[in-house]
C-alpha cells in the first residue's frame, strides 16, 4: 500500500499543505484542534513527514549541537560524560519531538577541528569566559543558547541553573553548628564558579571565619585536586568541611582525606554539586544536588528553537535545587 502524500493529507483535513507541514514541525503556530485532527488523520492514512524534503525546502541541517568546553579530565572518568550526557539524554528526546536531531559534541582538545559541524543551532553547557565554542558558532551566525550564563556575553540567551542558590544550599548544610568550610572551584571562569565563589565569600563573612578557597585548572582532574586539597588541609587544620562543586575534584578530596587520615564525614564533611555517578559510586557516597537537568534541557531546546525562528527566547523557571544528603556529610 502506497504511503499518503502531504497533499492528500491536507485535502482530507481541509487545510493547506503548509499547515500540515507546520503541524508536524512545531516551528509555526497551528490551532491545537487543527493540529490534533491532522495528526489523527496522518495515523489513519499512514502519512509520515519527510525530514529530508523539509531540509531541502528550508536549507537547514535539521540538527542542533550540544557541546561543552569542559575537558576530559572533568567530563570523563566513572561518570564518562556525566553532567553533559544527562542533559543530552533529555535534550535529544525534546529535540526529536520537534523534528530536530541532536548532535552531541564530545569534550574537545584545544586543537580539535570544528569545521565538520553543520547545525541549525547550538546549546553550550556552562561556557567559560572567551569560550572557543561560542566564538565558533557566533562567527557562523548559528543561533546559540547557553546552559548557565555565558560570562561577558549579554547577547547569548541562557537557562538559569541557579548556581547561587545551589552554592548556598551546600554551604548552609556543610556549615551547620558553626564549622569552618573551605571551597575548591575551577580556575576557568564559568558562571557557576563565579557565583559560587561570591556566595562563599558572603557565607564566610557572615560566619566570621577566614575564607580558604582554591581554584584549580580543570585539566588536572582528580589528581590535581587530591594534591591541592592535601596542602590546603595541612595548612588549615581547622577546616571541618569542604564544598567542592566539581565532582571530579570532590573525589580527589576523598583521596587527600585518606592520605591525611581524616575520615569522612567524622573529621571532614564533603559535598559536591552534580548528583551523578561519581557522587553515587564514591566511598562514602557524596552529598550532592538535584539540579533538575531534565527541565534545564527542555528549557534550552525551547529557547534555542525560538532563537532559530528569530523570536526573543523567554527565560524558563526551573524547580529549585534540592539537596541530596549522603554519607559524606552526615
Amino acid at each position: 500500500m502506497a504511503k499518503s502524500t502531504i497533499v492528500e493529507l491536507a485535502r482530507a483535513a481541509g487545510v493547506s499543505p503548509t499547515t500540515v507541514s507546520h503541524a508536524f514541525s512545531g516551528r509555526r503556530y497551528v490551532d491545537p484542534e487543527t493540529r490534533a485532527k491532522i495528526l489523527a488523520l496522518a495515523d489513519e492514512m499512514g502519512y509520515r513527514a519527510n525530514p529530508r524534503a523539509r531540509r531541502l525546502r528550508t536549507g537547514g541541517a535539521g540538527s542542533i549541537a550540544l557541546a561543552s568546553s569542559m575537558p576530559f579530565a572533568v567530563a570523563a572518568g566513572p561518570a564518562r560524560l556525566g553532567f553533559l550526557m544527562e542533559i543530552a539524554a533529555a535534550a535529544a528526546v525534546t529535540a526529536l519531538s520537534r523534528n530536530l536531531a541532536l548532535c552531541l559534541v564530545p569534550p574537545l582538545e584545544p586543537d580539535s577541528n570544528l569545521d565538520a559541524l553543520e547545525v541549525d543551532g547550538a546549546i553550550i553547557v556552562e561556557p567559560a569566559g572567551e569560550d572557543r565554542l561560542l566564538d565558533f558558532f557566533s562567527a557562523r551566525n548559528v543561533p546559540v543558547v547557553s546552559i548557565g550564563r555565558a560570562p561577558g556575553r549579554t547577547d547569548i540567551p541562557w537557562v538559569d541553573i541557579q548556581s547561587t542558590a545551589t552554592a548556598r544550599l551546600l554551604l548552609d548544610h556543610l556549615g551547620e553548628t558553626g564549622r569552618r568550610v573551605g571551597l575548591i572551584t575551577g580556575e576557568q571562569r564559568r558562571n557557576s564558579y563565579i557565583e559560587t565563589e561570591a556566595a562563599y565569600a558572603a557565607f564566610a563573612a557572615e560566619r566570621g571565619f577566614p575564607p580558604a578557597a582554591l581554584r584549580l585548572d580543570e585539566r588536572g582532574g582528580e589528581g590535581a585536586s587530591a594534591a591541592a586539597a592535601e596542602t590546603l588541609l595541612r595548612r588549615n587544620p581547622d577546616i571541618e568541611a569542604l564544598c567542592v562543586p566539581v565532582d571530579a575534584f570532590a573525589t580527589g578530596v576523598l583521596d587527600a582525606a585518606r592520605s591525611l587520615g581524616r575520615s569522612v564525614p567524622q573529621m571532614l564533611r564533603l559535598a559536591t554539586r552534580y548528583d551523578g555517578m561519581r557522587a553515587k559510586l564514591a566511598t562514602p557516597q557524596l552529598t550532592a544536588v538535584d539540579l533538575h537537568l531534565d527541565q534545564v534541557a527542555d528549557a534550552a531546546i525551547d529557547m534555542l528553537i525560538s532563537a532559530m525562528d528569530g523570536k526573543e527566547p523567554v527565560q524558563h523557571v526551573i524547580a529549585p535545587p534540592q539537596l541530596i544528603v549522603r554519607g559524606s556529610s552526615c
